[in-house]
């Protein structure tokens, strides 16, 4: 295979930084570094600002973990949400989707990921302690659990089911109108919207 020859080390950097992103070949990381070097100079500099500014100062809400400019995000921080009730999900995007629907008016937990063995992935490495800390808290009254449906969500649905078994909590899990093996992030809005809507209790 021939090695691509650039005619500048400092292009070649910046491609092989670009390429590091998740779904970027170097194709694409050459088009867009290529994209960059055409822009006017004070825009590339608030480029990488916003990066380097997203990177240092970035939080993450310390009751739910979404993503948030202060210790407490604005949907943990909004009164008007029904405090009784958490939906549980695997990452950020999630929130997002959900919250696309505007059919769950209640508060979040991100859990950070699934529980994949093959992956080196335990319950150690999630938020579920702190999912398990705040519904012993006594003022949760039902989790819903929403996460994608494959064998990695279903093992952590029952995972976190048996943590929740002991507390007075409903535990309760999104309808199968999501296709099984699907990511919840890519599922359109409708059909995720009634997926909440028409949650049924989860048995084990």
């Amino acid at each position: 295979m021939l090695v691509q020859q650039y005619p500048s080390r400092l292009l070649e950097r910046a491609v092989q930084e670009f390429s590091k992103l998740p779904g970027i070949g170097r194709k694409t990381a050459l088009r867009l570094v290529l994209h960059l070097l055409r822009q006017p100079t004070a825009d590339v500099e608030q480029f990488a600002e916003a990066v380097a500014t997203l990177k240092r100062e970035v939080k993450y809400c310390r009751s739910c973990h979404n993503i948030s400019d202060t210790e407490l995000c604005p949907i943990c921080a909004d009164q008007r949400r029904d405090a009784s009730t958490i939906c549980v999900v695997e990452n950020i995007q999630d929130v997002m989707a959900i919250e696309n629907t505007q059919q769950f008016h209640g508060l979040y937990h991100v859990l950070g990921g699934l529980i994949s063995p093959m992956d080196g992935v335990g319950p150690g490495s999630l938020e579920i302690e702190s999912l398990v800390s705040r519904v012993g808290e006594g003022t949760v009254k039902e989790v819903i659990l929403a996460l994608s449906s494959t064998m990695e969500g279903d093992t952590t649905n029952f995972y976190i089911y048996r943590k929740l078994a002991p507390l007075d909590v409903s535990v309760s899990i999104i309808a199968r109108g999501i296709a099984v093996g699907n990511e919840l992030e890519y599922t359109d809005e409708v059909t995720l919207g009634r997926s909440i809507l028409n949650r049924t209790p989860f048995n084990g």
